[in-house]
């Protein structure tokens, strides 16, 4: 195969190649260098490349590959969104207020190193990876290879913009409040928050105040699977790899696409057609599939998000060298969250038992729940360039609707590429499921995209 198309090779593919000795590491390993030097001035979407020590850990996974070692990802190439540890390295979070290198890799680099992963550099966030778009006064903006004036979304947006150009395998994300699924729908990939646990966190334990949870950008369904079996906890008695290759059986779904009443969101067209065909397609595959609302309450789980959300950026902030040199709209943030007492937020907490339970429940009676990932295409770069702390907390919640519920209540939910709109750019629907049953949605995702296949389709700009 050409170059092009062992870059846009599955992760699932590249192990397999590996593994038989038809693609050394090292050749994978040099043509995704290549393709970052030619291809990332345009996009944006790595902070910073370690070309020579890359090298080296390729050709000791070809070493290690012809002395029998048979590890599950021996070899293959992985980006680090830069608001997850690797010795050595400053981990920015999208700021220059921090000067100190980590001293270790987080638990997920180092579960990714044991299981032979070779490791590219790290990529664009915005600051404190608070925002829905990945743009920063101190790295700049992150394009969408789709159409370079579209935001990849965030904010792990410079992980996706880099797996949807082909830069490398895969690349690790996290997800605080669409922050994997997001940029996921955007640029055409499977974006899977996993169950809240699932994935370790030991060094940033109660992120968000137990919003966050650290996952994958790829290109299939399998590819995340086997990601999860790697570095996963707690998986069950069914590997993930297995549940993807699994057909699903008949699922009662229900579609909703309303969103919390004290959120203003307009579902676009194109963003409707994409729900819609997706819930006849699964009608198609045998699917009992059941148009619902969600009953989000008043107040909804809306008041406690925000204020998890806010606080914890204070709380954050509070961590860095030099909080001089934020941003200004970063430094408007971080007073939100510091006007919300702990006591308020205690008791806000104590309500979450029955929101979460609110949320839940259309699950008691379905399987898996289906809405948009979210209610509009990709948006324009720099639409909230220079603007203030709320002007932008408002734009991005309606950015965030469909996605926010779930990191709520911490249950597993998936971004799956819908086809393109009119403009070429990429749809998406999501898939909740319930609580630690990222199974079933694996074995779902993968039963559309086997007669929905998304993996081929390259953005221009990357052939």
């Amino acid at each position: 195969m050409d170059d092009a198309d062992l870059a846009f090779t599955p992760l699932s593919e590249h192990v397999r190649l590996i593994a038989d000795g038809e693609v050394s590491s090292r050749e994978l390993v040099d043509l995704y260098l290549r393709r970052i030097e030619r291809l990332d001035p345009a996009l944006n979407a790595t902070r910073v490349v370690w070309a020579e020590r890359a090298g080296l850990e390729a050709a000791q996974a070809d070493a290690r590959r012809g002395a029998g070692d048979r590890r599950t990802l021996l070899g293959v190439p992985f980006l680090v969104k830069d608001s997850i540890d690797v010795a050595g390295e400053v981990t920015t979070s999208g700021t220059r207020a921090r000067d100190a290198p980590a001293s270790q890799d987080a638990e997920v680099v180092r579960r990714l190193r044991a299981a032979g992963a070779v490791l590219l550099g790290k990529t664009q966030t915005p600051e404190l990876c608070m925002w829905p778009f990945t743009e920063t006064s101190t790295f700049g903006i992150t394009r969408n290879p789709w159409s370079l004036d579209r935001s990849p979304g965030g904010s792990s947006g410079g992980s996706a913009a880099a797996v949807a150009a082909g830069l490398a395998s895969a690349a690790l994300g996290s997800d605080g409040g669409g922050s994997i699924r997001i940029p996921a729908a955007r640029c055409g990939l499977l974006g899977l928050k996993p169950q809240r646990g699932r994935v370790p966190l030991e060094e940033d334990e109660g992120a968000w105040n137990d919003l966050g949870v650290l996952g994958v950008l790829t290109r299939t369904v399998l590819d995340t699977a086997l990601f999860l079996d790697a570095v996963a906890d707690g998986a069950g008695p069914t590997p993930f790899a297995v549940a993807a290759r699994a057909a699903p059986g008949k699922l009662r779904i229900a579609v909703a696409r309303n969103v919390a009443p004290e959120l203003y969101a307009p579902l676009r067209p194109a963003n409707r057609a994409a729900l819609d065909e997706t819930a006849e397609l699964l009608r198609s595959l045998g699917h009992e599939v059941h148009e619902t609302r969600i009953a989000y309450g008043r107040p909804s789980f809306a008041a406690c998000f925000l204020a998890r959300y806010l606080r914890g950026i204070h709380d954050e902030a509070a961590h860095y060298d030099h909080p001089e040199r934020f941003e200004r709209r970063t430094r408007g943030m971080i007073r939100l969250g510091a006007s919300i007492p702990r006591p308020v937020l205690a008791a806000l907490r104590r309500r979450e038992g029955a929101w979460s339970a609110a949320l839940g429940s259309l699950l008691r009676d379905h399987d898996v729940l289906m809405t948009p990932t979210t209610p509009d295409p990709p948006i324009p770069v720099a639409r909230y360039e220079g603007r203030g702390a709320l002007v932008t907390l408002f734009g991005a919640s309606r950015q965030v609707p469909y996605c926010t519920p779930w990191n709520f209540s911490g249950q597993p939910a998936c971004s799956v590429p819908a086809g393109v709109d009119d403009e070429g750019l990429p749809r998406a629907v999501q898939l909740v499921g319930r609580e630690h049953d990222e199974a079933t949605l694996l074995s779902l995702a993968a039963q559309i995209e086997g007669v929905r296949p998304w993996a081929q389709r390259r953005p221009a700009l990357a052939t």
